[in-house]
């Protein structure tokens, strides 16, 4: 027996004589075993730190790019990419963007990465027009999920099945060519609910590519059936989910001459990229109340992820010595230079994850306790061929296809089991607080193959890594309108499947306090932060290189420290037949090397790559009792380093700040039929958001949509 298979064991006995001990305590504490937080008035009182956008702000907004719903949340740093959310890349705190992979990211509380220990980056994203609501969570009570413990958790919602016979459809056309569809209907008959579900979204995009008549736009087909059983004691909840993508999305970004002059031009060389992807994903969750006071859940699930991302690769190369003034390399860009040997890469890789989580809630009156633990493995498998082409008079000429080797045909594989104990501890009246211990064992590895046949093992390699991750937090009621809340954590982010045995996964000790204020129409919240890291590492991909360039294995850019502070302010006025509520977010980071690293070459004092300084949110609303209702988010976004160290680098290394303004308008027809006009960034401002993966990249420009949202 694997020591793997043992500690799972030996965990199961633990729960089990937990359970057993604790049978005669009150009530217990009931949160829906999808959420991590709850409704956002929850978020407000968590002895720790955390935002939820609820199923109200999702529908009023018509959200359906998950970077506008998260741009508000305190504490979280988007970067952009293709202007439609399909791809994000998202930070937290101490925890960088790229592609996601620093953050633990959940669907209904089950990790949804395609592989979240081998391989984190998140190339796969759940359609965020299906989501009922996303909940953030930060400080000592992520240890309760991971395997990302530093900065925080993202768990995203799905529909729910309802209590009695419900549906919904949505339609929304916009300017651009672009479709939205989502409908969902469910019911609950005695003992038996279900619910079945779709999304439709096509778009032609905003990009026009030189020579083509392409258009860089997606169709996505996203499917979900739930099936749920509810006895007296015990319900059992079945979710089956597959989706399928087709975008003409490219790594391919502009020189910032040619961004001036057109940021929504693609050269020529992109024309034929694309990218396909199919995900599918299986979930069975059965929970058991044991007695009023003991409950438990277990969740197996199981997901498979398949993508081939069609793409010109080098294609930096070309963008870096233009921006350098390389007449040739514009050319070559611009398609008047002719060129041999182009490399077009099929990105294609299989994921698979799988595993079983098991938690028991027990409640001891002062204590709620919760004990739990998980298996967990998954894979991802690279076969990569490459297709050679040579551009003629501005036109890209097959020449011929190699079969892959090396880095291009390889295997990744982890195997993790995780355990963690929380005790939120009622101390006194007025003290609340939050003991929390996670233990993380993982074990990585990577075969290359040296042929197409894989008959022949070019090297191999492996890691093995187990870490405990002990955290506390609390908060004080200073007052029936005043809370103080503090503590610290231990941050973990694992290796990798592509790490080598003398690799030591990235740890920081995390801490935040901060207070709070709740008046009868106003709630105000402060939290200041701060992460210090011993050695602070990079995830590289192709997608987002780290900052010594290297686009596979990590980066370590030595030690550092992350510190900010996050306000949030709600209120809202009555003024006569108008309502008025108004809402802000607000963060400073400063995010910096802290100690000179000669491996790395980074120095005191640099700037941490995809963390802006300051960032801000404002939502303002115009209610009327007609049911005519109108909103307008305005979005501040301070520029970013692409790469550590950017302000000693030169000047194509950092993003641009900008402003946007979103606004919608909405009137309800009836009280189950609603009419909306939604304008994307009213005044049509477009600046350099990123440039990764190769080259300068815009925001969506001004885009105009129409809906119709009626329930039924």
């Amino acid at each position: 027996m694997s020591r793997h298979s043992s500690l799972t064991i030996a965990a199961t006995l633990c729960l089990a004589s937990g359970a057993a001990w604790a049978q005669d305590a009150g009530e217990p504490v009931k949160l829906d075993p999808l959420q991590i937080i709850g409704d956002p008035a929850a978020a407000q009182t968590l002895p720790g730190s955390g935002y939820v956008v609820g199923a109200e702000q999702l529908e009023r907004e018509a959200t359906t790019d998950i970077n506008k719903a998260l741009k508000a949340a305190p504490g979280i740093y988007v970067r952009e990419e293709e202007g439609f959310g399909l791809r994000p890349n998202i930070g937290i705190r101490g925890a960088t963007a790229e592609r996601s992979s620093k953050i633990t990211l959940l669907e209904d509380g089950v990790m949804i990465a395609p592989a979240p220990y081998s391989n984190p980056a998140a190339y796969y994203f759940p359609t965020m027009k299906r989501m009922s609501s996303v909940e953030v969570l930060k400080g000592a009570p992520l240890l309760r999920h991971g395997p990302q413990t530093t900065g925080g958790v993202v768990n995203l919602v799905s529909t729910p099945i309802p209590d009695e016979s419900a549906g919904h459809l949505e339609a929304v056309v916009n300017e651009r060519g672009g479709t939205d569809v989502h409908a969902h209907y469910g019911n609950t008959v005695g003992d038996w609910g279900f619910l079945l579900e779709t999304v439709q979204r096509a778009a032609e995009g905003y990009k026009d590519i030189d020579r083509s008549n392409r258009d860089t736009g997606y169709d996505i087909q996203d499917y979900v059936g739930k099936l749920r059983w509810q006895g007296e004691r015990q319900s059992v909840l079945l979710k089956l989910q597959h989706s399928e993508e087709t975008s003409n999305a490219s790594y391919l970004g502009l020189t910032d001459a040619d961004f001036d002059d057109d940021p929504n031009r693609r050269y020529g060389l992109s024309s034929i990229d694309q990218m396909n992807n199919e995900h599918t994903g299986v979930n069975l969750t059965h929970q058991f109340q044991w007695t009023d006071r003991v409950s438990s859940t277990a969740t197996l699930y199981h997901n498979e992820f398949e993508r081939n991302w069609f793409k010109l690769s080098g294609g930096a190369a070309y963008v870096r010595d233009a921006n350098n003034g390389d007449a040739n390399a514009q050319g070559i860009l611009d398609g008047t230079v002719d060129v041999a040997g182009l490399q077009y890469k099929n990105n294609a890789r299989a994921y698979e994850s799988q595993g079983l989580q098991l938690n028991f809630d027990v409640d001891l009156g002062a204590h709620q306790l919760a004990v739990g633990a998980r298996y967990h493995e998954d894979e991802m498998d690279r076969f990569q061929p490459v297709e050679t082409y040579d551009q003629v008079n501005g036109s890209l000429v097959f020449q011929g296809r190699t079969a892959p080797s090396g880095s291009n045909n390889r295997i990744e594989t982890a195997e993790a089991v995780s355990f963690w104990v929380m005790d939120q501890w009622q101390a006194t009246e007025r003290l609340k607080l939050n003991l929390a211990l996670r233990y993380e064992d993982v074990e990585t590895a990577r075969t290359q193959y040296g042929d197409p046949d894989r008959n022949t093992v070019d090297s191999t390699r492996s890691n093995d890594s187990d870490e405990w991750l002990p955290g506390v937090s609390f908060t004080y009621d200073v007052s029936d309108r005043w809370q103080l809340l503090g503590g610290v954590h231990r941050g973990f982010s694992p290796v990798g499947g592509g790490a080598t045995q003398n690799v030591e996964p990235e740890n920081s000790t995390n801490y935040e306090a901060g207070v709070r204020f709740f008046g009868e129409r106003f709630f105000a919240e402060a939290i200041g932060f701060h992460s210090d890291f011993s050695d602070q590492t990079e995830n590289c991909s192709l997608a987002a290189p780290c900052s010594n360039g290297s686009t596979s294995g990590s980066f370590v850019t030595g030690e550092a420290d992350i510190s900010g502070l996050e306000l949030q302010f709600e209120t809202g006025t009555q003024l006569g037949a108008f309502y008025l509520p108004v809402s802000l977010g607000y963060t400073y980071t400063r995010a910096e090397i802290s100690k000179d690293n000669a491996a790395s070459g980074l120095r005191s004092g640099d700037r941490l790559k995809d963390v802006p300084e300051n960032q801000l949110a404002l939502r303002v609303g115009l209610e009327h009792n007609s049911g005519w209702d109108n909103y307008a988010v305005v979005r501040y976004l301070d520029d970013m380093c692409t790469e550590a160290g950017c302000e000693r680098r030169g000047s194509f290394n950092k993003t641009e700040s900008l402003t946007v303004v979103d606004f919608i308008s909405r009137y309800a027809l009836t009280p189950r039929a609603t009419v909306f006009l939604k304008v994307d960034n009213v005044f049509d401002e477009q600046r350099i958001v990123s440039r990764l993966p190769d080259g300068a990249r815009p925001n969506l420009p001004r885009t105009a949509y129409v809906g119709l949202s009626v329930d039924f």
